[in-house]
């Protein structure tokens, strides 16, 4: 089993302390139980959005459209905001507090049949919290 997941990121090898939505771009790796590869930076090119609508439903869209044609299944962030409930509608979105991604990647693989298992839910799935304590 192998996965698309992309990861919010400014710089390549850590999380943004902000909103997926919010990052420069997103690392896209191809991930299995025992390996990962990564495959490209996505170049976050969304509007801002209207400041005054709180989860504006374009933002989201716009996110979501970036992906459109990569096969991602699984978004991954230190933070996500109120838009996760639209977001959560077309993948698995899992919060995790590492501060590398290398350290998500192998969290990932160790969780791999979990997250697969919230992805078989279609729109009706949940995020998952990976936050380690």
């Amino acid at each position: 089993m192998k996965m698309n997941v992309a990861f919010a990121t400014d710089n390549g090898k850590t999380f943004i302390d902000r909103h997926f939505g919010d990052a420069d771009y997103y690392d896209v790796y191809e991930i299995s139980k025992t390996d990962s590869k990564f495959i490209k930076r996505i170049f976050n090119t969304t509007e801002e959005g209207d400041e005054s609508i709180h989860a504006d439903p374009e933002k989201a869209k716009g996110v979501a459209g970036l992906f459109k044609n990569e096969n991602i299944k699984v978004v991954v962030s230190k933070f996500f905001g109120p838009n996760i409930k639209r977001i959560k509608k077309k993948f698995v979105c899992v919060l995790m507090n590492d501060n590398n991604i290398s350290e998500s990647i192998k969290n990932i693989q160790q969780n791999i049949y979990i997250i697969d298992n919230e992805w078989s839910k279609g729109e009706e799935r949940s995020h998952l919290n990976l936050k380690k304590l």
